[in-house]
């Protein structure tokens, strides 16, 4: 992964190239597994059972809490909070342009050719479409697919208050609040918050309208990754060491994921039919056992990802992919999409070769995105330096 230690070259010390090469890899990985095809179950969770969408939002946190912790020590909190908002407004900019994409266009093409998969996917949109929209703009109703863009504004637009108080306070209070809210939501806080809500407000929006993830959950695992990268950007941060013992329970937890995933009786679902122990791995409330793997992988790739990165070629498409996530996340939605409207969600409908073209081109298409947003970001960085030197 990365020595996870502050750079020491002006160029490096603005990111991590390995965690944008993960963070590349990780949208390789959603897209493979949300593009209808015969790779879709075996790349699943290909790592135990943890998917890509952790790896994604961890990795993201930790450059958001490198990034704005930097700009809170160097120009301070009300810029930090800003650069904050700055992103939120970005990323819900992105998230609103997609929607109107899957109301408009996709639902044009799934309408006409009646596609089951379009229509199961957006059907409250179908049913109610003035709410629909409304509520979709307002991030409250979240069609499939749709939903991590949502979650990942309310971190956002948390994380300049978060961050503040950590920078100030330290982070054990937030570390214990966000791992008691995360408890809480294992036992239904959502749910009960959701009654609430409908009770005062007559919420129209039915609770499994509005996305799988539990964002209650889920915040757990973000502001871990907050205090991961605000702790590398700390005056005098060490590289963390872990100890041989921790390592070697990790390796052992690790491999044993993997072996159940891939060698077990019942595939991604751990126990099978038993809904009861399934949410102990469960993706969408982060169960413990989910977390206990994740933490496993984790340590793998501090312990070992240094000298993995020292002698691996780097890969640069994946760093620009990573680079550039939140235009080719966009993408790779469009591209799911326009596959779902056409296609459908059976996963053989199409040859093996007509698998293989269709991963050439998405992927294809989502490095040329990735490239030509690096190039736009490059010029307004460059328009941006001669602006600062005339004046």
């Amino acid at each position: 992964m990365t020595s996870l230690s502050p750079s020491s070259t002006p160029a490096a010390s603005a990111r991590y190239w390995e965690v944008d090469a993960l963070r590349g890899l990780m949208l390789v990985l959603m897209t493979v597994t949300h593009l209808p095809s015969r790779l879709t179950d075996p790349l699943g969770q290909p790592f135990g059972f943890v998917s890509a969408a952790e790896g994604f939002v961890l990795l993201s946190a930790f450059m958001a809490g490198l990034v704005y912790s930097r700009t809170a020590h160097r120009e301070g909190v009300d810029a930090m909070r800003r650069a904050f908002w700055r992103r939120a407004l970005k990323v819900y900019l992105a998230q609103a342009a997609t929607l109107l994409f899957l109301f408009t266009i996709i639902a044009a093409v799934g309408l006409r050719i009646d596609q089951p998969a379009v229509k199961d996917l957006m059907s409250y949109y179908l049913a109610q479409p003035h709410e629909g929209l409304m509520f979709g703009l307002l991030l409250v109703y979240e069609p499939a697919l749709l939903d991590i863009l949502p979650m990942y504004i309310f971190f956002m637009l948390l994380s300049p208050w978060v961050l503040a108080l950590a920078l100030r306070h330290g982070w054990f209070g937030v570390v214990l609040a966000s791992t008691a809210v995360w408890a809480l939501a294992q036992f239904g806080l959502s749910e009960w918050i959701y009654g609430v809500v409908v009770r005062w407000t007559g919420l129209p929006v039915p609770f499994h309208e509005m996305g799988a993830f539990n964002a209650f959950a889920w915040q757990f695992l973000w502001f871990m990754g907050l205090w991961l990268g605000a702790s590398r950007s700390a005056p005098g941060a060490q590289p963390i060491r872990l100890p041989g013992w921790l390592l070697l329970a990790a390796a052992a937890i690790a491999l044993y994921g993997l072996y159940w995933r891939h060698h077990g009786l019942h595939g991604q679902a751990p126990f099978g039919a038993n809904d009861h122990l399934n949410l102990l791995f469960d993706k969408w409330q982060l169960g413990p056992l989910r977390i206990l793997n994740l933490v496993a992988l984790g340590a793998l790739a501090i312990g070992f990802g240094p000298a993995l990165a020292r002698r691996l070629p780097r890969l640069h498409w994946l760093e620009a992919m990573g680079s550039a996530s939140l235009p080719v996340f966009c993408a790779h939605l469009v591209a799911v999409l326009l596959v779902l409207a056409f296609y459908g969600s059976d996963q053989t409908v199409r040859p093996w070769w007509g698998d293989v073209v269709l991963l050439m081109s998405v992927f294809s298409a989502l490095y040329a995105v990735a490239r030509a947003t690096l190039w736009v970001d490059a010029l307004k960085a460059a328009r941006a330096g001669r602006l600062r030197v005339r004046g």
